[in-house]
């Protein structure tokens, strides 16, 4: 007869737990080491492998294929949706084709990141990430200045893709009085709970507008006597000795490239900040906070 094999017990993440209390405080140990590591990721994991949201970013998700269908239908503020690759019959074939109707970014990914990303353990191959504010139109913003008495005063981000520099911008955008910002919906971030909380609360007082083409936007804008201000190290001279009075749009860069190509010939003109130091520039929420108090100072004169 042969003789029972101890099994042992296991934790979450499939490791053998012997019983001792040495083992324990070891795994423990590992895993606080290992939050603190990675504490400020986005890809954060508790240990076990799975994706640890907040609750915030958990209200954020919207999973399974019904769910996601009423939440388009009910014309629900999107960022994006992730559908598995592959899948593109049935009711996915019609979410993708209900959410391109509504102008929402549809994204294939492998199934092992919605398993990854997926807190119901029931995506059924479809997770839609919600915006944890509603977005508003150009005209609305263009109202809001309007409504005040005010010389329109927006600020455009160019692919802006870090969720703490957009945070800051909205903090500044409404402590400098600013109608509101504009964003592209592809290559950008949106307005997630990491934003919403890097603002400081000022997400739920700043007008952001989502849009498919930032060109035409500007176009748009111009057409509403709407200056067009670009700011980048080639600018023509200093933010301070240019005047930014008036009906204005700031325009700030990704973090890394800077404005687009496009983007940029299409602004009136371009301003620059001066830098004497060692590095060459500012991270974006930096340099939209010095050009918004400029444009601010000189409104108040």
């Amino acid at each position: 007869m042969l003789a029972n094999k101890k099994k042992g017990n296991r934790r979450a993440d499939g490791s053998r737990f012997d019983g001792k209390k040495s083992d324990d405080k070891r795994y423990d140990s590992e895993k606080a080491q290992y939050k603190s590591k990675h504490k400020d990721s986005d890809d954060f994991r508790d240990g076990t492998g799975r994706y640890e949201p907040s609750p915030e970013e958990a209200a954020e998700r919207i999973e399974g294929r019904n769910p996601v269908i009423e939440a388009i239908r009910a014309d629900r503020a999107i960022n994006k949706i992730f559908v598995s690759k592959g899948e593109k019959e049935g009711s996915i074939k019609y979410i993708i084709a209900l959410a391109r109707e509504k102008g929402i970014v549809v994204q294939e990914v492998d199934r092992s990141k919605l398993d990854t990303l997926s807190i119901t353990r029931a995506h059924q191959g479809v997770i839609a990430f919600a915006a944890a504010k509603e977005y508003v139109d150009v005209d609305y913003i263009l109202e809001a200045a309007a409504s005040a008495g005010e010389a329109p005063f927006i600020i455009i981000l160019d692919e802006i893709t870090d969720p703490n520099n957009f945070g800051s911008i909205l903090r500044t955008a409404d402590a400098a009085g600013a109608h509101g910002v504009i964003i592209p919906k592809r290559r950008a971030i949106g307005l997630t709970a990491t934003v919403s909380k890097a603002s400081a609360g000022a997400a739920e007082y700043v007008p952001v507008a989502r849009v498919t083409n930032l060109g035409q936007t500007i176009d748009y804008l111009k057409k509403n006597g709407v200056w067009i201000v670009g700011t980048d190290l080639t600018g023509e001279k200093p933010f301070y000795d240019s005047d930014l009075k008036g009906p204005i749009a700031l325009v700030i860069g990704s973090e890394g490239e800077g404005m687009g190509r496009l983007v940029k010939e299409k602004c009136d003109f371009i301003v620059n900040i001066p830098m004497k130091g060692h590095v060459s520039s500012l991270n974006a929420g930096v340099a939209a906070a010095i050009v918004m108090y400029e444009i601010l100072k000189q409104r108040n004169k």
